[in-house]
């Protein structure tokens, strides 16, 4: 499964104080989904790889949002997740489309099988080398 983030949507609609802290949110979800994810941010920057998720900058993200959903949908499941209607509405029948609140909702909403002292951070289960990059990447 493949997830596609429109990041400054999900940014502002979560009140994030940073990309950081959506990254590492994201990618924690990501990883706890057993899935792969791309999120995409309006303008330049370092592209990453953080976890299950890759950090993704450029000039108009919505064109790469939906080129990614093109590439991948008949290929594996793929959710968009973007508050932009013209992203949700060009990304194709195939893709399941969620608007940034509803996700963001859905985030927020403890699984049900899980408890919460049970839940760990993904930061813990992840190799050296990956935590090592990871805080390199926060750094800049």
């Amino acid at each position: 499964m493949l997830f596609i983030f429109d990041g400054n949507n999900v940014l502002h609609a979560g009140g994030f104080g940073t990309r950081e802290g959506l990254v590492d949110t994201l990618a924690g979800h990501v990883a706890l989904e057993g899935a792969r994810g791309v999120v995409v941010f309006d303008g330049v920057g370092e592209d990453a790889v953080v976890g299950p998720l890759e950090v993704r900058f450029a000039e108009h993200a919505d064109d790469l949002i939906e080129r990614l959903a093109a590439e991948h949908r008949g290929r594996e499941p793929v959710t968009v997740v973007s508050s932009d209607r013209a992203i949700r509405t060009t990304a194709g029948q195939e893709t399941r489309r969620v608007s940034a609140k509803n996700f963001l909702r859905e985030l927020a909403q403890p699984s049900p099988s899980s408890s919460q002292q049970a839940r760990s951070r993904v930061e813990d289960a992840l190799d050296e080398e990956t935590r090592r990059r990871l805080e390199d990447w926060r750094r800049g």
